[in-house]
């Protein structure tokens, strides 16, 4: 048990790493800078040699090597496998543990299968060129194994709330709720990033200085389709583009009303300050990133810090319901 309390702890930590390299990656445009998979050009490594450059140019016509960019990553898919190593080995503790942890073993078993999946995403982000869906359901994966990390975590070191178990069934569910507002917010997030509309709208809390500004929904929300493209092959329009950037502001705002009622949920309970006052204060981050990163037109530290920000929150929220949940076995 202690392995296993240890162990799930510290991936935890990793998947925060992860996650928020992961947005590193992608706002480098580094995504690409392999352009194969497990490898890079080939081999487990970044082609450094004259021999080896020419060899991986000569494999690869297509590509134009920036070794920068491939070591970028291939430090995001080093460290990715280690936490992927990390929670093979919490699936076998487990198993030989079963009626010793503190969460269904079951649970555990799932977030294998999650990671390999996101494997398998990794992949597809290359291979299919970082089709807008694959690289949002991708960085999804990577957040809801950072939520399932998180949880198992909590219930291992941290405490429930008898108070907060005793809330109105409404309230409970209001709260459990707020993981779903969360995780759509999310998905809009980067929706708006992997299809590079971040500055589609470069004003606040106007878009070109129209509240409502000319926008096509049916080409932007299109899911299924290429890097900048139309379903029908076309190049995306700016219309489409503000759209994208449009909804994730909407999405912002009901995100923010939502929380704040769940804010005012927790103000009646002592026990909830501390969660309740890194709510307010993540929250807060989050806006004010969000903002500058649209004024600023997209630095690359701050549109980094927006995805830890989106990291952060999820740890926060899973934990709060963590606490509204009884203790299993």
């Amino acid at each position: 048990m202690v392995w296993f309390k240890n162990l799930v702890l510290g991936a935890t930590i990793l998947a925060l790493c992860v996650v928020v390299f992961g947005a590193y990656v992608r706002l480098t445009d580094a995504g690409l800078g392999c352009p194969d998979w497990p490898g890079c050009y080939g081999t487990l490594t970044v082609p450094e040699s004259v021999a080896a450059i020419e060899e991986a140019q000569a494999n690869y016509p297509n590509s134009i090597i920036d070794k920068g960019k491939a070591w970028i990553e291939m430090i995001h898919r080093y460290i990715a496998a280690i936490l992927g190593l990390m929670i093979l080995s919490l699936a076998f503790l487990a198993y030989k543990n079963k009626n010793d942890i503190n969460v269904r073993p079951s649970l555990v078993y799932g977030l294998l299968g999650l990671v390999i999946a996101q494997g398998m995403l990794g992949m597809w982000t290359v291979t299919e060129l970082l089709m807008p869906i694959i690289v949002s359901l991708h960085l999804l994966g990577g957040m809801t194994t950072l939520g399932l990390l998180t949880y198992i975590t909590h219930r291992h070191w941290g405490s429930v709330s008898d108070t907060l178990i005793t809330l109105k069934p409404i309230s409970q569910k209001l709260i459990r709720f707020s993981l779903v507002i969360l995780f759509i917010q999310i998905f809009l997030g980067g929706w708006t990033s992997t299809n590079y509309a971040a500055l589609a709208c470069t004003d606040f809390p106007t878009c070109h200085g129209e509240l409502i500004p000319p926008m096509d929904f049916s080409n932007g929300f299109t899911l299924w389709r290429e890097l900048g493209m139309t379903a029908q092959g076309d190049a995306l329009t700016l219309q489409a583009l503000q759209a994208i950037q449009w909804i994730h502001r909407i999405g912002a705002f009901i995100f923010v009303s939502y929380f704040l009622y769940i804010i005012y949920l927790m103000s009646k309970f002592k026990s909830c300050n501390l969660y309740r006052n890194l709510l307010v204060i993540v929250i807060s981050f989050q806006f004010i990133i969000g903002v500058l990163n649209l004024l600023l037109h997209l630095p690359l530290a701050l549109a980094t810090m927006h995805n830890l920000g989106a990291a952060l929150l999820v740890i926060i929220t899973v934990i709060i319901n963590s606490r509204i949940t009884p203790k299993y076995g």
